[in-house]
């Protein structure tokens, strides 16, 4: 009986679902498979069908214990070939995990390559790709010489590639080199990393994805240190960089389409003692929502930033570190509004996202188009809100607030570690105190911190005397209990699943303006913001564990406890 009679036998498939799977089917797909695709149904319950059905159990992977010590006698061509992985050894036979139950080939080959009875049982293809790039690293099936045309790759190229002939170019393009460098980016965009460090050491090639704003360090085989160079080319060539030059820092662009998706990637290129370093920042077009209501900022920071943003003239500015989320803050109060009757301008360094019914204007430094030359251009536009990407000078500051005094509004960005720090660091700037005063009408500071996973955070109750000083424990409710982080499938065993902004709104009152004018302290305009209601980062923070959205610990790392 073959597959899809076994799922309509079961009452996993009605006929329709059935005849649907059958036309999505492509060569080398089960029906099965086209059926979990087109989502009739999960890949666990169809292998458990179909295991009952010829007789081989279904094991999670992730509750079995596998033996490790079986990968030493065992042909890793034949895992990375069949997909498969031994996980124990009873009684003189070896349980290999497959998520094929029809290719009894494979079986066979297992039998005769290792001299021991087969007993297969099912597992997730996820799961077994999984366990195979844990212990063999990612694209360990090309170090092993499994080289597939670049054709069959997801990944696409929007551009066409240049090659100048040299050996190292050739070397560049070799399929598995190719391969190789696609399957790095394949599962940096399935583990939801916004970047890849690829760094040269002294013996080896170490790669690290940020997930979430935390570095993970991923497995690589330690033969992958023969392609060091084949590789770092085969990215500068993508990007359109001088595969000859290694002696000076490189940037460049990559755009591709990966499953239908378009992915912009961002690569920079620093020569270091070992080799060169690249870093590759990934952004996803599609996974991005710059609605301000998805961001996590409060109900009453989110109305009174609103009110702020639709006002007809003003600096508002967003500050924080690097990679803090400003400028999807900003987006997102750009789109908010936006509108046929008002004419936005933004000049940016770089365009990382475009936006529909937005003219964005790209910086070029090189050429002389700077912020602040932009700006006193783009006043020549007629625009009603301007976006400057980042306010780093006197010239673009005051431009800047040139353009608010002439009626517009003027969005942009600032790196200071809180709120209160943006007005002190304009006068830093030698901008005059009475326009700062005049001019800036808020301030908003964020972070960005890690969201529990929804489907495995467990409840615990805290230790009161491990708290820090300034949780509010007696907000902790009646069972005393918050959240922490576990693990699991869906979350990737981190424990953590996406990340939201922690937010401070400082809104420009009489008494703010007062103390900007003077030359207040940063700690003077803090204490008078706390005083008229400004809730911190901090306090945002603790709101957002007492919610079961975060931890205590994420708090603790990307803030710092309030002096007043």
């Amino acid at each position: 009986m073959e597959a899809g009679e076994v799922l309509l036998k079961k009452g996993l498939l009605d006929p329709r679902q059935l005849e649907q799977s059958r036309r999505a089917q492509t060569d080398g797909m089960r029906l099965d498979e086209a059926a979990v695709q087109l989502g009739f149904l999960t890949e666990e319950a169809a292998l458990r069908a179909l295991g009952e059905e010829v007789g081989v159990r279904f094991v999670d992977l992730n509750e079995t214990k596998v033996d490790l010590s079986l990968l030493k006698g065992f042909p890793a061509k034949l895992i990375h070939r069949e997909s498969v992985f031994p996980i124990e050894q009873r009684n003189g036979s070896l349980i290999v995990a497959t998520s094929d139950p029809f290719n009894l080939y494979a079986l066979d080959e297992i039998s005769s390559a290792t001299g021991k009875s087969v007993i297969p049982v099912l597992a997730s293809g996820e799961e077994i790709s999984k366990l195979i790039k844990t212990h063999f690293g990612v694209g360990s099936e090309t170090i092993e010489g499994l080289i597939a045309q670049a054709d069959d790759s997801p990944i696409e190229l929007l551009e066409e590639i240049e090659s100048d002939g040299s050996e190292l170019s050739q070397m560049a393009q070799e399929p598995s080199v190719i391969r190789l460098v696609n399957e790095i980016l394949l599962e940096a965009l399935e583990s939801r990393a916004s970047d890849v460090h690829v760094e040269s050491e002294a013996e080896s090639l170490r790669v690290r994805y940020r997930i979430d704003g935390v570095l993970h360090p991923q497995p690589v085989p330690p033969e992958i240190n023969r392609f060091r160079s084949a590789i770092i080319s085969r990215l500068k060539i993508m990007a359109r960089m001088n595969i000859a030059e290694r002696r000076l820092p490189q940037d460049g662009r990559i755009q591709l389409k990966v499953a239908g998706r378009e992915v912009d990637v961002r690569v920079s290129v620093l020569p270091m003692i070992h080799g060169e370093g690249v870093v590759l920042r990934l952004l996803d077009k599609s996974s991005i929502d710059f609605s301000l209501e998805k961001l996590g900022m409060q109900p009453s920071i989110l109305a009174m930033f609103k009110e702020i943003i639709h006002l007809p003239h003003g600096i508002v500015l967003s500050v924080g570190p690097t990679g803090s989320g400003k400028t999807t803050t900003l987006y997102g109060s750009l789109l908010e509004i936006r509108s046929p009757e008002t004419k936005i301008i933004t000049t940016e360094d770089p365009v990382e996202y475009q936006l529909a019914g937005i003219n964005q204007i790209q910086v070029h430094s090189k050429i002389g188009l700077t912020f602040a030359h932009c700006l006193r251009s783009i006043l020549r536009h007629d625009p009603d809100v301007v976006l400057v990407g980042e306010i780093r000078d006197l010239e673009t500051a005051e431009n800047a607030i040139q353009a608010s005094l002439t009626g517009h509004m003027v969005f942009s960005t600032l790196h200071t570690n809180d709120a209160a720090g943006a007005y002190t660091r304009l006068t830093d700037m030698q901008v005059e105190p009475f326009l700062v005063a005049s001019t800036l009408e808020a301030v908003m500071g964020q972070r960005l911190l890690r969201v529990l996973c929804k489907e495995c955070r467990e409840e615990y109750e805290p230790n009161p005397t491990e708290l820090p000083a300034d949780f509010p424990v007696d907000r902790l409710g009646s069972n005393g209990k918050i959240y922490r982080p576990h693990g699991c499938r869906a979350c990737r065993h981190l424990g953590y699943r996406g990340r939201i902004g922690l937010f401070e709104l400082l809104v420009t009152t009489e008494e703010i303006r007062r103390l900007a004018h003077d030359r207040a302290n940063t700690w003077s305009i803090q204490k008078q913001a706390r005083q008229q209601g400004m809730m911190t980062m901090r306090e945002d923070g603790w709101e957002k564990v007492l919610s079961g959205i975060t931890t205590i610990e994420e708090v603790v790392r990307v803030t710092k406890e309030n002096p007043y």
